[in-house]
């Protein structure tokens, strides 16, 4: 391995004093692999051990939910004050290396729920999804009240001491892609006049409150990350320097990782749409590729913590590009591998020993929805694969995978609904 490589399996100390040993992190994907009772088993222990042997240094689960009535579909994974954690002890030995560090995504989607759900959707103010013909899709929100902002913490609290009990090695905290603490971050869907609206430090407070209360629960070896977006594309959203805003919040408390991304259901920029004011600037492999790797520069500029990207990085190459710093000396620290390690799951074992370029399947239907819908679909065919023991396979239709995941969608939301029925009656 050449010089100019090496970066990429240097390791990285964070701030609380753990290290990981290199720079390459599985960044969370939707996974929709719960076992009854939206818990992990068998599936998500062999898709985890096969990133683990895939030589990645930090890995990030996919979403795992603080509420139970609030999922961003119907086959995730729930961990509350009372659930059981013997099934999540076994996932964190799953996923964890002998030297890396297995972190658990926790979030709540707010008004982001599929309304076939049967659940009441929760946001800062009930304004509704605008997705167009599939704005029907989603449930109406309804404007949180100042107690149930308080149950909101209290459960991203109560996740955390669950996870590290479990024996995660920390949490990451959503506040990215439109989800609940996005919605309270952006003045499109956040228009409360009380303490959690208007400026950014007022929308930022519940950020901010969640990630100070779990610094309080937790031991001080257990690792605290954030997912925050750029911005968020949308004319009059959240923007660079609201994100900047909130770095400089979170600087002043113990956060060991920011992951930085973009969008929203509504502005889906994490799946590579180059933002509106870059429209016209040339179309380099990197912008290509590392599309959120220019917002990173800039917002590490005023960050104490290290910053991590992810966003469609295929190449190690881009890799290299992606991880150097600036003229002034500001950089991203990590890199988020997403669905290129559903693609290639030993991905960082094969950049050290060569060049490895991955190709993702293009789908160009006319229908852009659609078209983006089978991509997801056909990336969950990959990591469906995966949890059986088996070798990803690209080569598979788009049509028939978009087909299967709405079949498979449609009976995961019967299941679903018929546990919380069981639980509603237990209570």
């Amino acid at each position: 391995m050449n010089t100019k490589a090496s970066k990429l399996f240097q390791p990285l100390t964070f701030p609380n004093g753990k290290t990981v040993p290199n720079r390459l992190c599985k960044a969370a994907m939707e996974e929709n692999l719960s076992d009854e009772g939206q818990i992990p088993g068998d599936r998500l222990h062999r898709l985890y051990r096969s990133w683990v042997e895939g030589g990645v240094g930090l890995i990030l689960t996919g979403n795992v939910m603080v509420a139970p009535d609030a999922l961003t579909g119907p086959g995730g994974v729930v961990l509350q004050e009372s659930t059981d954690i013997e099934p999540f002890k076994r996932w964190a030995e799953a996923g964890k290396s002998e030297d890396g560090q297995f972190w658990m995504q926790i979030n709540h989607p707010g008004r982001q729920v599929y309304a076939a759900m049967g659940e009441t959707a929760l946001s800062p103010s009930d304004k509704k999804m605008d997705m167009g013909n599939f704005s029907k899709m989603f449930a109406q929100p309804r404007a949180m009240t100042e107690e149930e902002i308080e149950v909101l913490i209290q459960r991203f609290t109560a996740t955390s001491k669950q996870a590290e009990l479990a024996g995660f090695t920390g949490v990451q905290v959503h506040a990215a892609h439109g989800y609940l603490i996005s919605q309270f971050l952006s003045p499109l869907t956040n228009l409360r006049s009380d303490q959690w609206g208007g400026d950014i430090n007022n929308r930022s407070r519940v950020l901010i409150e969640i990630v100070k209360r779990i610094r309080q629960s937790v031991k001080p070896e257990f690792c605290i990350s954030v997912k925050l977006n750029s911005a968020d594309f949308q004319k009059g959203g959240f923007e660079l320097n609201d994100a900047k805003a909130v770095i400089q919040l979170l600087n002043e408390l113990d956060v060991d990782l920011v992951e930085l991304s973009g969008g929203s259901y509504e502005s889906p920029a994490m799946q590579g749409r180059v933002a509106e004011k870059d429209a016209d600037k040339p179309e380099t492999t990197l912008r290509r590729e590392a599309y959120f790797v220019d917002f990173a520069r800039e917002i590490a500029a005023v960050a104490k913590m290290p910053i991590m990207v992810t966003g469609g990085i295929l190449r190690r190459a881009v890799a290299e590009e992606a991880l150097e710093k600036d003229s002034a000396g500001f950089g991203v620290e990590m890199l988020g591998l997403a669905q290129a390690m559903a693609f290639q799951p030993d991905l960082p074992n094969q950049w050290r020993d060569h060049e490895l370029e991955i190709k993702l399947p293009q789908v160009n239907w006319k229908n852009k929805t659609f078209a983006a819908l089978a991509v997801m679909a056909i990336t969950k065919v990959q990591l469906k694969r995966l949890a059986q023991g088996k070798l990803p396979k690209a080569n598979v239709s788009p049509f028939f995978s978009l087909i299967g995941d709405q079949i498979e969608t449609n009976k995961r939301t019967k299941r679903y609904r018929r546990w919380r029925e069981n639980t509603a009656q237990a209570v």
